[in-house]
């Protein structure tokens, strides 16, 4: 009887064994689906599986950064009403302790790419930047708005002067608003990195780099030398300065 009693009860604990293990996986699932259609939807996820237990979340800038118009249906974007929402959830969540934000961008509306640039420098949350194939135009703000900022070798950063689309009327008010706008992302670059605002100046209106346009190419290193960036490197570099920077948070709180 007692041998019996016995089984029974290896029996049970082995089916509840079965049935936890069983929810484990199919939250493991449900979780993997979650991030997949985060990544596919939003180009975002949340980074939670390294040995700091640091909740990590990534967002990313790539193709053209969306302002109020829509763009066309087969143009790589950025939507700043998808990203601004999600930035301010990530200032009121307790869970998240840092950004990483992955830019590969030809840059975009104006008016978004600094509100984006403004929210992130904002963020009380520790936060770096990594630029990939490049990060162009309205693109630079949003790269140096971080912490800390990293550069591929190969990458680049075009620095142009302000552009408008469309039809513009040639009045002395026309002028002072684009002096407006151009002052606006100087002044944001030059206060989030090492750069003056006069050589800032001086590449935006350089003749002998772009054939048919006004501005300069950085590539790598040459964004690091002129104090735009913080450092060349890759994704290993980034996540573990995030890391850092959390850590040192973390101290300091204390």
């Amino acid at each position: 009887m007692g041998n019996k009693n016995s089984k029974n009860g290896q029996n049970k604990n082995t089916d509840g064994e079965k049935r936890e293990d069983q929810d484990q996986q199919e939250k493991q699932r449900d979780k993997e689906k979650h991030q997949d259609e985060r990544i596919g939807d939003m180009g975002q996820i949340t980074l939670d599986e390294n040995e700091a237990n640091h909740k990590i979340h990534l967002i990313s800038i790539i193709g053209e950064i969306e302002g109020h118009d829509n763009l066309s249906s087969t143009s790589k974007t950025t939507k700043y009403e998808h990203v601004l929402p999600q930035l301010a959830a990530i200032e009121d969540s307790k869970d998240i302790d840092g950004v990483l934000i992955l830019l590969n961008t030809m840059g975009g509306d104006v008016e978004a790419g600094l509100a984006i640039a403004e929210m992130i420098a904002s963020l009380s949350k520790p936060t770096v930047s990594l630029v990939l194939g490049g990060s162009h135009s309205i693109g630079v703000p949003i790269a140096v708005s971080t912490d800390y900022s990293y550069i591929v070798p190969t990458g680049t950063m075009v620095i142009h002067p302000v552009r408008l689309t469309g039809m513009v009327i040639g009045v002395q008010q026309t002028f002072d608003y684009f002096r407006q706008i151009q002052n606006r992302i100087t002044g944001f670059v030059c206060s989030h990195c090492r750069i003056s605002k006069s050589r800032l100046e001086e590449m935006m209106m350089e003749t002998g780099v772009l054939t048919k346009d006004v501005g300069t190419i950085l590539v790598g290193s040459e964004a690091v030398d002129e104090g735009i960036i913080c450092q060349v490197g890759g994704i290993k570099d980034a996540v573990a300065k995030l890391h850092h920077i959390v850590e040192q948070r973390r101290s300091d709180t204390k």
